[in-house]
């Protein structure tokens, strides 16, 4: 029971009761009251008899006593009388009133002639009855202390609903819960104190607000280019790194090196601001070519050249973009004065295959570059490197054939790689998900998942992957085990996909608590809005929510306390050599210091060495995955 309930019972109880108590005093006086002057009343009525009896017997000697005592004594109600003189009887009454205690008055009326009387009385009260009017108004006397105690039992209560709004808000504010607390002013009293609170949580919630302010600035700083907001040379090293591994690149794509001749003859001529225009200008127009395109990256490596890295894309695909990418940039509109627009942009492009070197495959980028800008016009030049992989070569057509055929045939498997936590225990394992062909080959994920998303199968894909996660999960081998499971933006979207996941979750809420889904940190930011109602829905039904691939992007953090994410996973790039980049442990500090008071567990994906997790767990990092721990497995 609450406190404040507690509270109000006991004084409502004790207001009650004292109540009572002066009700009981007041009633017994009353009775007392009412007894006594019964008592008074009769031994008037006998003190008048005895003064009547002794003014005949000086006045009268005959007495006559016959001739008008029997009527007083009959008024009277007397039970018994007797009037004697030296024990000699001289009158004697007797009535015809029955009563089993009366009241003997046994007086001397005359000490020397010996004169006394004996009267025989009934009780004062014993005939006296409660008339309807003397019910009535007793009935409405204790239906008045009723009402009273009614009405000072329902004032009190809203008096006290006051502090139980305090009490209820300052729960919630010792629970961390901060957004909730604000948002539930109600009408706490004294008003002074809740106009307190509510003041001191805006005020933390625009501090925390300006720490993810103050967070996106230090990355900013850090991995951004001051002069057009887009990545620098050590974002781009950050992101190649995730993108390989030893130095193989891990996916297939394709990489841009863009150059803008003569900006410095530009910048001597028409001074910064033209420079900075038209650098503005053209990162605009490239940036809407990339948004498209997901997990492309797009840097700038020196004063003049500019990096665009796209992952997942076919040689006819890398082809068509190189020209779009060259088009968008003859379009900007030059400072005046400028005539070399023909001879002004020249863009050089390397297709990379898994295993690619990173080093050798930005020299054959160069390479394309210089080949580019020797035939003289701007143009763009693709590096020739002979054959390309045929299995990147599928069109859409094929690639949707299969995956159709892998879902209806349910080809597709769960691996899991454990999360490991800083006592060396597992915390829980990742799913990931893999393809078999029809011979019984596994298909890389970087390969058929960009596919997937091309031809709108991934809610379909991760469904029947949630629903071997489910049957894993309902057998004795895996009871207690806790598996994450990937997301993605389409299958999020899907109003079909949610209704089905909410169906699931309530017929399988006992295994609930044992999912974690994870959702990538650049579908969060873009799209908050559409997606808070469905991770509010995700974690109601019980499961837990976790936001993979921060740090991927230069974004504020704030996203995390407004979605309720309870873990966050940094991203390869910023984890990859983190014990020899003093900017990367700069930035996982000043994260972990703004989830400060938070329960958001902080986990790190791609650990590959032993430095890299001790350099982690020295940055206060509690979990990691990676290959130092274990490759993904395969579940049976």
């Amino acid at each position: 029971m609450k406190f404040t309930r507690m509270l109000t019972t006991k004084l409502t109880s004790f207001w009650l009761m004292s109540l009572a108590a002066i009700a009981f005093v007041f009633l017994l006086s009353a009775m007392m009251s009412f007894v006594q002057l019964t008592y008074k009343f009769q031994q008037q009525k006998v003190a008048e008899l005895e003064t009547l009896l002794i003014e005949h017997y000086h006045t009268q000697p005959d007495w006559e006593l016959e001739s008008w005592l029997p009527p007083m004594l009959l008024a009277f109600n007397t039970v018994e009388f007797r009037l004697t003189m030296n024990n000699e009887v001289l009158f004697a009454y007797q009535g015809n009133v029955q009563t089993q205690n009366p009241m003997v008055y046994t007086h001397l009326l005359d000490p020397q002639s010996g004169l006394s009387m004996t009267l025989s009385l009934p009780q004062p009260f014993d005939h006296y009855s409660v008339s309807w009017y003397e019910l009535l108004i007793l009935g409405v006397g204790l239906l008045a202390v009723i009402a009273l105690v009614r009405f000072g039992h329902i004032w009190l209560s809203q008096q006290l609903d006051g502090i139980e709004e305090l009490a209820q808000r300052s729960r919630l504010i010792l629970q961390g819960k901060h957004e909730q607390a604000l948002a539930t002013p109600g009408n706490g009293k004294p008003r002074l104190i809740n106009r307190a609170l509510t003041k001191l949580l805006e005020e933390l919630q625009d501090a925390h607000k300006e720490r993810g302010r103050f967070d996106k600035f230090i990355r900013s700083n850090t991995f951004l280019d001051a002069q057009t907001r887009i990545g620098n040379r050590l974002f781009l090293n950050n992101r190649l790194d995730a993108l390989s591994h030893d130095q193989g690149m891990v996916a297939h794509g394709v990489i841009y090196l863009l150059e803008m001749d003569d900006l410095d003859f530009i910048q001597q001529a028409k001074g910064v601001g033209a420079v900075k225009d038209l650098l503005h200008a053209t990162v605009n127009g490239i940036n809407s070519i990339l948004q498209s395109l997901p997990n492309s990256i797009f840097a700038r490596r020196t004063h003049n050249q500019f990096a665009i890295v796209v992952p997942h894309v076919s040689l006819i695909e890398a082809d068509q973009l190189a020209s779009k990418l060259l088009k968008v940039c003859l379009s900007q509109p030059l400072p005046d004065g400028v005539d070399n627009r023909d001879n002004f942009y020249h863009l050089g492009c390397a297709y990379f295959t898994a295993g690619d070197n990173v080093n050798q495959l930005l020299d054959e980028a160069d390479m394309a570059l210089r080949a580019a800008q020797l035939q003289g016009n701007s143009n763009w030049f693709m590096y020739d490197k002979g054959a390309i992989d045929e299995e990147f070569a599928k069109g859409s057509v094929r690639w949707r054939s299969f995956l159709e055929n892998a879902l209806v045939q349910r080809r597709f498997y769960p691996f899991s790689q454990p999360i490991m936590d800083s006592d060396g225990g597992e915390h829980h394992k990742e799913i990931f998900t893999r393809a078999r062909d029809n011979q019984g080959a596994l298909v890389r994920a970087t390969l058929f998942i960009p596919m997937a998303n091309k031809c709108g199968l991934m809610p379909q894909i991760e469904r029947q992957m949630i629903e071997r996660v489910l049957v894993l999960l309902g057998q004795e081998q895996h009871k207690g085990q806790v598996y994450s499971v990937n997301l993605s933006l389409d299958t999020l979207m899907s109003r079909a996909f949610t209704h089905w996941l909410k169906t699931t979750l309530l017929e399988h809420r006992h295994l609930t608590p044992q999912l974690i889904f994870e959702v990538s940190e650049d579908i969060v930011v873009q799209h908050q809005d559409k997606l808070r109602p469905k991770l509010d829905m995700i974690s109601k039904m019980g499961a837990r929510l976790c936001v993979d691939h921060v740090g991927q992007q230069v974004v504020g953090t704030y996203y995390i306390r407004e979605c309720h994410f309870d873990m966050i996973k940094l991203h390869r790039s910023i984890v990859r050599h983190i014990h020899l980049r003093p900017e990367n442990q700069l930035f996982i500090r000043s994260l972990i210091g703004g989830l400060y008071r938070t329960e958001v567990q902080v986990s790190a994906e791609g650990v590959e060495v032993f430095e890299e997790w001790q350099t982690l767990q020295i940055l206060g990092v509690g979990m990691a995955q990676g290959m130092y721990f274990s490759d993904p497995v395969e579940l049976q």
